[in-house]
């Protein structure tokens, strides 16, 4: 029970929750499904990264918590709901990692969690923090999968946002792969092998 709330309203403050995070699948992102038929959305996205940690749990630290990575990861999108995707390789507009994205998203973050009810509202806001933060080893594997999962988008639909965007061999390794081998080094030496032909 929210303080001196009922339980109803508790279920209510619940509920409101869950139908503003039902918007986040109509949150359209630069990334194509795998088939390059579609974007995807945020929805899809943040469904098919809980499902990369659960696969690839054998890439993780022993030190990794992956339900805490599965939690964080059903999460860490909820803010585009607000701000709309953010593409790392996109130019103008709102700049991924930018001081201007980082406000927009933590205001996000007030008004999404704060239709919890308190408790949950700071166990998931800090959830998301911590990823955000990208400190602890949970949220660093976290992040790994987030920027690996459009790069296997990319190499499945022949080159997808690397072409739209021009990305170079350098914007890749600087953007993406630093991230992705801090928290899953062999995850990343896979994957450049792949992604090599697409920039030669």
């Amino acid at each position: 029970m929210d303080g001196a709330g009922t339980p109803s309203a508790r279920l209510a403050a619940q509920f409101a929750f869950l139908n503003e995070a039902d918007r986040l699948k109509s949150v359209l992102r630069a990334t194509t499904l795998v088939d390059g038929s579609r974007v995807e959305n945020s929805g899809e996205h943040s469904w098919h990264l809980a499902l990369y940690a659960l696969v690839l749990a054998d890439q993780a630290a022993a030190n990794v918590d992956i339900n805490r990575v599965i939690r964080m990861l059903l999460i860490h999108d909820l803010v585009e709901i607000d701000v709309g995707d953010v593409p790392i390789h996109s130019a103008g507009g709102l700049a991924h990692g930018s001081v201007d994205t980082m406000a927009a998203e933590a205001q996000a973050a007030d008004r999404i969690f704060g239709l919890l009810p308190s408790d949950l509202r700071h166990d998931l806001r800090a959830l998301w923090e911590e990823f955000e933060a990208a400190e602890t080893p949970d949220a660093i594997f976290a992040k790994s999968l987030d920027r690996v999962q459009p790069v296997m988008a990319n190499l499945m639909s022949g080159g997808g946002t690397w072409t739209t965007y021009n990305v170079t061999a350098d914007q890749l390794e600087t953007r993406v792969g630093t991230k992705i081998a801090r928290g899953a080094p062999g995850l990343w030496d896979w994957v450049k092998a792949r992604a090599a032909p697409f920039f030669s």
